[in-house]
């Protein structure tokens, strides 16, 4: 077990969840017993330039075109939650990745930009869209109205620090929005399937919060919390071969299951038990 203090509230008493992290064995997964928060039991794996040098795709990055295309559904979704924020306003998206969200963004925004440390990211869409290396480069503009952060935050080692730094750039009146995975989703608290224990901790990931420690997160950061929404990206049939095959995939391979009353039905079911396997955060500048 980590000696060193919990990242929210600092106590030491810790109990070890059960399952491992899929790519280092020697990494625990961590719950804090006072206040919930799960953390790997070291920070010490992630070396000086990993990001920059395309690390977190492993040894063999996908080529810029297939990760794109994997991440469509996800990057039209957020656009499609978002539209009514975007409207001439300007936009910056943290860690923004293959740009997909921000090339759907540039449409009705007066301006966006990225935030993006992988170095080929920056090469690739340098001519596409306005994008940097670290939000301290935007020193001297003026605030940005939107602010957006996908499945980000849980790769910080100082998240909090992060969302300071987002209140320097935020507008007066301006939005942040977050999206994490989260430590309550139901294939491993509800189902307890031992399979997905084993497959879904990752070393990228450092952190993984629920509602509760979201917002606690938020609160010390010094920001507002307007919303925190249980959101579920895997329909049933996901969970199903789960629980059937200990696999994933069963999204596509029984898809066949699946139907849009069926898919929200059980998202709205999830929601209510707060046990979705994503949380989408909406903030504010406090008053």
């Amino acid at each position: 077990f980590m000696v060193y203090p919990c990242y929210l509230c600092s106590a030491t008493n810790y109990s070890k969840l059960p399952g491992s992290v899929r790519d280092n064995a020697s990494l625990l997964i961590l719950e804090c017993q006072n206040c919930g928060l799960v953390q790997l039991s070291s920070l010490a794996h992630l070396k000086e330039g990993h990001y920059e040098n395309s690390g977190m795709h492993g040894q063999d990055p996908e080529p810029m075109e297939v990760w794109e295309r994997n991440t469509a559904e996800d990057d039209q979704r957020r656009f499609n939650m978002l539209q009514s924020l975007l409207i001439n306003q300007r936009v910056i998206d943290f860690g923004c990745g293959n740009g997909g969200f921000l090339k759907r963004a540039k449409l009705l925004a007066a301006e966006v930009t990225g935030i993006e440390l992988e170095d080929r990211v920056r090469e690739h869409l340098s001519d596409q869209i306005q994008i940097f290396s670290e939000l301290g480069a935007l020193r001297g503009v003026s605030s940005f109205d939107l602010i957006t952060a996908f499945h980000v935050v849980e790769h910080l080692s100082d998240p909090r620090g992060i969302l300071r730094e987002f209140k320097k750039y935020l507008a007066p009146d301006g939005r942040i929005v977050i999206e994490v995975p989260s430590s309550s989703d139901s294939l491993l608290t509800l189902y307890e399937s031992e399979p997905f224990q084993h497959f879904t901790y990752w070393s990228q990931h450092l952190y993984l919060f629920n509602a509760k420690t979201l917002k606690t997160l938020v609160q010390q950061s010094g920001l507002k919390v307007v919303s925190i929404q249980q959101y579920q990206r895997y329909p049933l049939s996901n969970h199903l071969y789960w629980l059937s095959r200990g696999k994933p995939g069963g999204h596509k391979f029984w898809s066949f299951l699946d139907s849009p009353i069926l898919q929200q039905a059980y998202a709205d079911t999830l929601a209510r038990i707060g046990q979705c396997d994503t949380l989408i955060a909406h903030l504010e500048l406090c008053d």
